[in-house]
């Protein structure tokens, strides 16, 4: 049990420097050169219009929300920002997904919602982007000042007078909050949370109390200038040494293969992953949760290992190799089918966004996956033996039986329809069910996240 790989392996923390730019479906470029509307000045120098002139700044058009008393004042300087779209959702849980999904798709996501009522109900979707990797900003219309401190129980809580209860209930699924209930520490707060989501690309909360948002600080009073973040960069010697024993390890086995996983989309290396597939020729594959971060239109591509229940013929060419490199791998116990995959670490290469594991032997951190791969690919031989294994051993999907009018629809039948719906402009979003395992059976077009 000690040489499979599975529960053993950590997953280190994720690179996200190319602030504001896009997973596989769209591009945004980086916050530095994103575009600056004019600054509201003047009577308008406020707290609200600082925090939508920030959105726009990282390259947020659209926000997800759901109105209540105490973030309306905050919604109408949304709503008076020329360069923001307020989207109202019917729920907030619904306006919390939309974040997310407009994070996948944008880079990053914002979302407004009220207190406690509105931040409880929307927490499911904050802690979902927290395990996704995705920066949604969450922002909370909060108690007025005046309520602090006074011990009265306000609507929209428990019923009792600490109003710290959703902030409580935020902290494990954000990686910074802030509460904003005085205007001199506002603008430090605000930029300090929407900065940390974009470094970490993780979700951030911030509370903004309910009668801040028109009044005039001086500290609102001059157009904010853009973030410039440092981007996170490699160990130069640590690459070198990581890239040399990764390619002496693989250029000496028979038939490597290579695996995508899902932290490709917060290393942002879905293009450094294809670089090195097209340079190696190993067979590729595709673990379940990484599906459409993949190209499958791929020469090599030859589905999705999931073990016993993955694309036909994958598993035995993944698990029969002397060599596999799994590039952003999460194995947990849906992902490992129970644990069960027969993968043994001594044949492993190991890539996470800031860290590379060979086999048994060195780790190397501060070594970023977008710089890793290319510079691996620069160094492999060619070598396309397992592919080729697949090849001969690979029997092409059947048609299924056609559906007479009167006969009950079967599932194959709805997915062969569902195929035909796919294009370069379509997107599948899967529940976790019986939709998840027959989507891994789609063949996704190019573009078709």
């Amino acid at each position: 049990m000690d040489n499979k790989i599975g529960s053993q392996l950590d997953s280190c923390k994720p690179a996200n420097n190319d602030v504001g730019s896009a997973p596989q479906n769209g591009t945004v470029s980086t916050i530095q050169d994103s575009p600056s509307p004019a600054h509201p000045t003047g009577s308008r120098a406020t707290l609200g219009s600082h925090i939508a002139h920030r959105l726009v700044q990282i390259g947020v058009n659209d926000v997800f929300s759901v109105p209540g008393d105490f973030n309306l004042t905050l919604l109408d300087c949304i709503i008076a920002e020329p360069g923001l779209n307020n989207i109202g959702c019917c729920n907030e849980l619904n306006a919390g997904y939309a974040a997310d999904g407009y994070a996948r798709a944008r880079g990053v996501g914002a979302c407004v919602v009220t207190f406690t009522v509105g931040g409880l109900s929307i927490l499911n979707a904050i802690a979902g982007a927290y395990s996704e990797n995705l920066p949604v900003i969450c922002i909370v219309g909060g108690p007025n000042t005046n309520d602090y401190g006074t011990n009265r129980i306000l609507h929209h809580t428990i019923g009792l007078p600490d109003f710290s209860q959703e902030v409580r209930c935020f902290q494990p699924v954000t990686c910074y909050q802030a509460i904003i209930n005085h205007l001199d520490e506002a603008h430090e707060l605000i930029d300090k949370a929407i900065s940390t989501a974009l470094k970490e690309s993780k979700p951030v909360y911030i509370s903004v109390s309910c009668n801040l948002p028109t009044i005039f600080h001086p500290t609102f009073s001059r157009e904010p200038i853009p973030f410039a973040l440092s981007p996170k960069m490699s160990n130069c010697k640590g690459l070198d040494a990581a890239v040399e024993a990764a390619a002496a390890f693989l250029n000496k086995a028979v038939k490597p293969v290579i695996v995508g996983g899902p932290k490709l989309r917060v290393a942002k290396a879905t293009k450094a992953f294809v670089e090195l597939a097209d340079a190696c020729g190993y067979a590729l594959a595709v673990m379940p949760s990484a599906k459409g971060l993949v190209p499958e239109h791929h020469p090599h591509f030859i589905g999705t290992y999931w073990g016993a229940v993955g694309t036909a013929f994958c598993g035995e060419i993944v698990e029969s190799a002397d060599a596999y490199v799994f590039v952003g791998p999460i194995f947990n116990d849906y992902s490992s089918v129970g644990y069960s995959l027969l993968l043994k670490r001594e044949k492993a290469i190991i890539v996470q966004p800031e860290r590379v594991v060979i086999a048994n032997g060195p780790a190397f951190g501060c070594v970023l996956m977008k710089d890793f791969l290319p510079a691996l690919a620069k160094r492999l031989n060619n070598n396309t033996t397992a592919y080729e294994n697949y090849r001969r051993i690979h029997i092409p999907d059947g048609v299924p039986l056609k559906c007479e009018p009167t006969e009950p629809l079967r599932v194959n039948i709805l997915f062969q329809h569902i195929q035909k719906l796919l294009s370069h402009d379509t997107a599948v979003i899967a529940e976790t069910g019986d939709s998840w395992f027959n989507c891994q059976k789609l063949k996704l077009p190019e573009g078709c996240g």
